[in-house]
């Protein structure tokens, strides 16, 4: 059971922030392009690091905490999807603060 932590993990991450998307319909999963250039921007920065640092030892993972699935550079597939959840995560966090506070602002004008 162990080897889910790291999915469970992310798990969370995407059901904890994709409410955000209904609740204040911020339209973000209907901007392809818009997910994408995030995830473009942020993700290989952050993967050169890894790749560098697991090179070096730097960095690791507990494999018993992982599905075993070891991708290009020796990065896990976690980590991959990690890039892929977690910007979009943080897309959808901004924007629902931000909707929330126009909210506030509104209530508050009334």
């Amino acid at each position: 059971m162990g080897e889910w932590s790291y999915i469970a993990m992310l798990a969370f991450v995407v059901l904890a922030s994709s409410w955000l998307e209904w609740v204040f319909d911020l339209r973000v999963y209907r901007d392809p392009r818009r997910l994408l250039s995030t995830v473009a921007i942020a993700a290989p920065p952050f993967l050169v690091w890894d790749a560098w640092a697991i090179s070096q030892g730097h960095w690791f993972f507990d494999r018993s905490q992982m599905l075993g699935i070891i991708g290009p550079f020796n990065i896990p597939l976690e980590e991959y999807l990690f890039f892929v959840f977690i910007p979009i995560a943080a897309v959808l966090t901004w924007e629902g603060v931000n909707a929330f506070l126009a909210l506030v602002k509104k209530w508050r004008s009334a």
